[in-house]
């Protein structure tokens, strides 16, 4: 494995034990006191983070630059960075829960007949969901219910600190996937009508394809909806955002119906579209609550990995 310069090294040792710190912190302290902390961290961050928060603010703009003015555009931007650091603060006080009942004092289930429903058809589900709130709360919420998912995602630049996220992750049942990696595994555990969970809503380095995001177009993964066409599952969108009341809240809606045109291109656009759809409406609903400063358009037209 090659050496970090030591500078990176010194910044990801740091990191993972200031992590460890707050996970320790969180474990002792009351939740709401834990998450308005949390929220102050965020808000902090925001003045000490110039380019994710200028970042933040050019994304934002793009997205609703018709529709809010510049200096609700900034006011936003604070807020996203308070609401992610609640967030982050849930998900790393989750490492506590232990039950579905502890989970059940903080976080709501809506539509978990949704499941149900897509389940009883016996092609596998496939739960479609985004980095909007705590979302990782959703995983927790599905292995304790005994829905053994495999969650697919990209590991962390850090090797402490992504052994730490697939702990968590793996905890009651969960199952971490790195992106890109057993795809096999993916399939036979749709095939046999277990569940997967999956996140499209960023531009990474895999196979892509452009659709329309907030009236621009973005390179979406297309692994999803390929896994999807040749399985025949049920996609199932997922959200979780926390509200007014400290009270995290995870959707479970009914599935987004497969398109089949018998053109294989057509079919994978039309399909992406339509869950990059779902996507744009939660973050449209909760917009203090997702990741703007992802570089969600940095990928050109005719860059994109195909």
């Amino acid at each position: 494995m090659e050496k970090r310069p030591l500078r990176k090294e010194i910044k990801y040792t740091a990191l993972y034990y200031f992590v460890r710190f707050l996970i320790f912190s969180a474990g002792i302290t009351p939740r709401k006191i834990w998450l308005r902390f949390c929220g102050v961290l965020g808000r902090v961050a925001y003045r000490f983070s110039p380019k994710p928060a200028e970042r933040m603010i050019k994304h934002l703009t793009i997205a609703f630059g018709n529709e809010k003015s510049p200096e609700e555009i900034k006011k936003l931007s604070k807020k996203t960075f308070e609401m992610l650091g609640k967030n982050a603060g849930d998900i790393i006080r989750s490492l506590t829960v232990k039950t579905l009942d502890d989970l059940n004092k903080f976080l709501v289930t809506t539509g978990i007949e949704n499941y149900e429903k897509a389940h009883a058809k016996g092609k596998g589900v496939m739960f479609l969901t985004a980095h909007l709130g705590a979302f990782d709360l959703q995983i927790t919420n599905m292995a304790l219910r005994g829905l053994k998912p495999n969650i697919i995602g990209t590991a962390l630049g850090d090797e402490r600190l992504n052994q730490l996220l697939v702990k968590y992750r793996n905890a009651y049942g969960a199952i971490a996937i790195e992106r890109g990696k057993e795809s096999v595994r993916l399939f036979k555990a749709l095939k046999s009508g277990g569940s997967i969970a999956i996140l499209i809503d960023q531009d990474t380095k895999v196979k892509s394809r452009f659709v329309n995001f907030f009236g621009k177009p973005a390179a979406t993964p297309i692994g999803a909806t390929v896994m999807a066409l040749k399985s025949g599952c049920a996609v199932v969108p997922t959200y979780v955002y926390l509200d007014e009341n400290y009270k995290q809240q995870m959707h479970i809606l009914p599935e987004i119906p497969l398109v089949y045109t018998g053109d294989e291109e057509q079919d994978l656009i039309i399909n992406t579209q339509n869950f990059t759809d779902f996507t744009e409406r939660i973050v449209r609903e909760h917009p203090e609550q997702w990741v703007w400063m992802h570089e969600r358009w940095k990928t050109q037209p005719g860059q994109e990995i195909r």
